[in-house]
């Protein structure tokens, strides 16, 4: 999904350039002419679409500090950009203690404010994920926290929202790796138990012989080994909630127990003389086939009842697709980030080809695919060739998979964004690059039919590419398959001298 980009500035000139500049980054542009339209746009229904905010300083009405100064508290996770004629001290101090993420003086560089933009957004999604990271260790985590914009999903957030208004003990079913745990917290953080203590166990993941040890607690001295006394998972979760995964892995002499701790209200810690009362709500999780599991009597059929109140279904993500183009959006920004790659967007045929494939493994298999894909990454976009396994798998992908030399796209999209116009096609030669792009093209044989020099060719390639995009070296050295640096440097060993723009 393209982010938006509302533009604030009075000047229509001004306003048309920086509108192309943005929407030429592949970002979709939002102009408003004066500081009265953007308080009115950023406080109605749209305003929750706008990713980021372009703003002139000097306006009449309503200026930019004062835009800046109304905004900023209402919506402190907006990256801001502040336009400014004037770069003094003074300014820059005053616009960044309101709020601002960043600067721009005027003119405005089209190169400068494709960066500033690029590293707010970057900024912002890393603080994003932060703050997701904190809500849920703080057992804060809600459902409008959850990237899950299918149909498919609203059923399952209707009735955790709805299981959150009681204690009613909840069974999460689903196959591996499609965020029942998720669902688990959110269900917490809209409960009147959200900020207390989120005990997650994975029962598949203990040892037979210490289970009831880690579920129940054990005292000093209770068996050989245990040298100090063991506070259990139901007493950690105590006034919160404790959430079981996988819990048809347990086994039968410790669903009895369970079973009990549940009915009483208390648990019995290894070696203790007497019970523990405890209050705990209780999420349940499987991957399995319960019911069957309790015909071959290998789970307890009382306690399947007493887990399954409230069964709430999590579809996989072969059910659900349209919660990928957002997933991998913000997989693309959360470990482009972390990774330190400039992989800021993926190709259209890229997001065609993993929507089309089932994913057997779910939201974590796509996940664990993303990044796999950012270290394979070479450029800003993360194209087929970058997803080799998944290509073989989806018809009509595979021959799209094979490594070429990498072309970058004229304006790559932004973090969050998938490119909606049709991607310029590669060219795998340097001839093929001189024929695609230039009407006349390149000889590589001189007037004698001999073969040309290659430091020669490009050295022309070099010159032509310059001219035909105006001196534009960001996008020379894009179209080029070349880093900006190493363009440089051929330039100066060229004895050229080029103004950008």
């Amino acid at each position: 999904m393209t982010q938006a980009i509302l533009i604030v500035d009075d000047d229509p000139a001004q306003r048309r350039i920086l509108e192309e500049v943005v929407n030429r980054d592949g970002y979709r542009a939002i102009p408003v002419e004066s500081g009265e339209a953007a308080l009115s746009y950023l406080e109605g229904p749209s305003g929750a679409e706008i990713s980021l905010v372009v703003l002139d300083l000097v306006m009449p009405g309503i200026d930019g500090m004062e835009v800046l100064k109304r905004v900023h508290p209402q919506k402190p996770n907006l990256p801001i950009i502040v336009l400014t004629a004037h770069g003094g001290i003074e300014t820059v101090v005053n616009v960044m203690r309101e709020g601002a993420s960043d600067f721009v003086v005027k003119p405005v560089s089209p190169e400068r404010l494709h960066v500033s933009i690029r590293n707010a957004l970057k900024v912002n999604a890393l603080t994003g994920e932060l703050t997701r990271l904190q809500k849920r260790q703080r057992g804060q985590l809600t459902f409008a926290d959850i990237i899950a914009p299918s149909r498919a999903m609203e059923q399952v957030i209707r009735l955790g929202k709805r299981a959150a208004q009681s204690n009613i003990p909840i069974l999460i079913e689903g196959e591996s790796g499609v965020g029942k745990e998720v669902i688990a917290a959110a269900i917490q953080g809209e409960s009147e138990r959200a900020g207390k203590p989120f005990v997650t166990v994975n029962c598949g993941a203990i040892p037979e012989n210490l289970v009831e040890s880690i579920l129940f607690g054990h005292e000093k001295g209770a068996f050989t080994g245990a040298s100090e006394k063991h506070t259990g998972k139901f007493q950690e979760a105590n006034g919160g909630t404790l959430f079981l995964d996988e819990i048809g892995e347990l086994p039968l002499d410790i669903q009895v127990k369970l079973l009990r701790a549940l009915q009483e209200g208390e648990v019995d810690p290894v070696g203790s003389k007497k019970p523990v009362k405890v209050d705990i709500r209780l999420i349940s999780a499987t991957n399995r086939d319960m019911l069957q599991m309790v015909k071959e009597g290998r789970f307890r059929e009382d306690l399947y009842y007493r887990l399954n109140v409230f069964p709430i279904h999590v579809p996989p993500l072969r059910e659900r697709r349209d919660d990928i183009p957002e997933l991998v959006a913000h997989f693309v920004r959360r470990l482009a980030a972390e990774e330190g790659k400039p992989v800021v967007g993926i190709a259209r045929d890229a997001l065609n080809m993993l929507c089309a494939y089932e994913w057997p493994g779910n939201v974590r298999q796509l996940e664990n695919t993303i990044f796999r894909a950012i270290v394979l990454c070479d450029g800003e976009m993360l194209q087929i060739s970058d997803f080799p396994q998944i290509a073989t798998l989806v018809d009509g992908y595979a021959e799209a998979a094979q490594p070429a030399m990498p072309v970058q796209p004229a304006y790559s999209a932004p973090a969050a964004s998938v490119i909606t116009q049709p991607m310029q096609p590669q060219t795998h030669t340097l001839a093929d690059f001189a024929r695609s792009n230039f009407s006349d093209g390149i000889p590589i044989t001189d007037e004698a039919g001999n073969m040309r020099k290659l430091e020669e060719i490009e050295q022309e390639m070099i010159r032509l590419a310059i001219d035909k995009y105006k001196g534009h070296m960001t996008e020379v050295a894009r179209r080029l398959g070349i880093g900006r640096s190493t363009l440089y440097r051929k330039v100066r060993d060229m004895g050229l001298e080029v103004r950008e723009g």
